[in-house]
């Protein structure tokens, strides 16, 4: 008896150190879970969606694996990310993951006039969508409080941002957020190095990214190496601190493609 429930214990063993085993290759190789823990990708990404990061999108570097920890310099069945693809990478020297759309390409000249993006000279126009509207509140696990551009807003009133669509050179569109001129919506010419790329938040007032060096505390211009994957799909999103609160999931954004 004593023997078969030893054979049982090492069975479930097994099965435990199996299924971490076949997790770990598919968290390397294929998809990685990540969690919208700020706000500086709205609309297009809310606190609290969860989405799985597509890492077949751009090949594998050192950082492909969970802590970095995969064997070998460089990038390994590289593809070339396009202009206004949303991506994680890793912060090149604190070593956090980040989520941005990608705006500069090696080589490009990325310039911000009145918030307007100028790549190479040509502006990729924004025209008028709406108004973004929420509710100030608390948000996420965080606790993140919502900036509003009809500021003064009270606790529990409506929060809105002037929404816009803007068009990259190679045809993509997406909505950006303004609240208000800030630093960062005029800056000097940027000039992306090679092997590098410039990224910013589509929540524009209230990103840090590339706009910003990381001797700054900004995001800077990111190496390619540090790149995980493509954000192509919300799969889940919950506007509660806790996942239990099912009260506050969205079922509009279960499943949603990323635009």
């Amino acid at each position: 008896m004593a023997e078969k429930k030893q054979d049982g214990i090492l069975e479930t063993i097994k099965t435990i150190f199996w299924a971490l085993i076949i997790a770990g290759v598919f968290r390397t190789l294929f998809f990685q879970p990540f969690w919208i823990p700020t706000g500086s990708m709205k609309d297009t990404l809310l606190i609290g969606d969860f989405l799985f990061v597509n890492k077949m999108a751009y090949g594998y570097s050192q950082y492909s694996c969970p802590f970095g920890i995969c064997p070998f310099s460089g990038r390994i069945l590289a593809s070339d990310p396009e202009r206004g693809d949303v991506v994680v990478f890793r912060h090149p020297t604190l070593g956090t993951d980040y989520v941005k759309r990608l705006i500069g390409l090696p080589g490009d000249k990325i310039q911000l006039k009145n918030g307007i993006v100028f790549i190479n000279g040509v502006e990729a126009p924004q025209t008028p969508g709406g108004v973004f509207e929420e509710i100030k509140e608390s948000q996420g696990r965080f606790g993140t409080i919502p900036i509003c551009a009809n500021r003064p807003v009270g606790l529990g009133g409506v929060c809105e941002k002037e929404r816009s669509i803007e068009t990259l050179p190679n045809g993509v569109q997406h909505s950006v957020l303004n609240v208000a001129t800030g630093r960062n919506d005029n800056t000097n010419v940027f000039t992306v190095p090679e092997g590098h790329f410039f990224f910013m938040g589509d929540n524009r007032d209230n990103s840090t990214d590339s706009r910003v060096s990381q001797n700054a505390g900004g995001v800077g211009m990111v190496p390619f190496e540090y790149l995980l994957g493509r954000a192509d799909r919300i799969m889940f999103s919950s506007a509660g601190k806790r996942l239990v609160y099912f009260w506050t999931w969205r079922s509009d954004r279960f499943f949603k493609a990323i635009e």
